[in-house]
């Protein structure tokens, strides 16, 4: 893969993704639901690569995905434009919208959750997430458009997985620094979540610009 690594997949897990890890280390059962998380992002992760790869294998019969072409040249640029403007969109709505942001109601439900509910929470801030379904969407026309394996998007999956463990094993190694640290980084970013997603949206619109 030519793809910037790392930078795909902390926007993979910026946003409630991480503030989602956060929330299971200050939890009564840290490691067990943290690792039920991340047990859910890999899943996904894997699950979505896989099915964009085949997505862009079906299209890739009918519209060239490899650069060589004209049309795909043009139909390249313009899902570039496209997708930069509309996270220039986003972003200028949380900015505007900065004072009233609040993080999502379903993130303070998190801190009684099972291993179970970790899980499940794993799967869905990957595969509900618009941003997450756009990565793993590029990731899928990266690897058609290199004639490349599922096996070549291991890197990718394996840095996803690393970003939203950062928590957990920052809260193993720096246990008692952690405990202490964790709670008050969860409730500035649920008090900033506006300037996360714009965060966000201004790395996956440089990501783009780059491509």
């Amino acid at each position: 893969m030519n793809l910037q690594i790392l930078p795909l997949a902390i926007t993979m897990l910026a946003g409630p993704q991480i503030m989602s890890a956060i929330v299971f280390v200050t939890t009564a059962r840290p490691v067990r639901v943290s690792v039920a998380f991340l047990l859910g992002v890999l899943v996904a992760t894997t699950a979505g690569v896989l099915v964009a790869r085949g997505l862009a294998a079906l299209l890739g019969s009918a519209v060239p995905l490899d650069g060589e072409s004209q049309t795909a040249s043009t139909l390249g640029k313009a899902i570039q434009i496209a997708l930069i403007a509309l996270l220039a969109l986003g972003a200028l709505k949380n900015y505007l919208g900065r004072k009233t942001a609040e993080p999502p109601e379903w993130l303070g439900t998190l801190l009684s959750a099972t291993g179970a509910t970790a899980f499940r929470t794993g799967l869905l801030v990957i595969l509900a997430m618009p941003s997450d379904i756009v990565i793993m969407l590029t990731v899928g026309m990266n690897l058609q458009s290199h004639r490349s394996g599922v096996g070549a998007a291991i890197p990718f999956i394996a840095a996803t997985a690393l970003v939203a463990a950062l928590p957990l094993l920052l809260y193993l190694v720096f246990h008692k620094r952690a405990i202490t640290a964790m709670p008050k980084v969860r409730d500035w970013m649920n008090t900033h979540s506006w300037l996360v997603n714009i965060t966000v949206c201004g790395i996956f619109i440089l990501i783009i610009a780059s491509g």
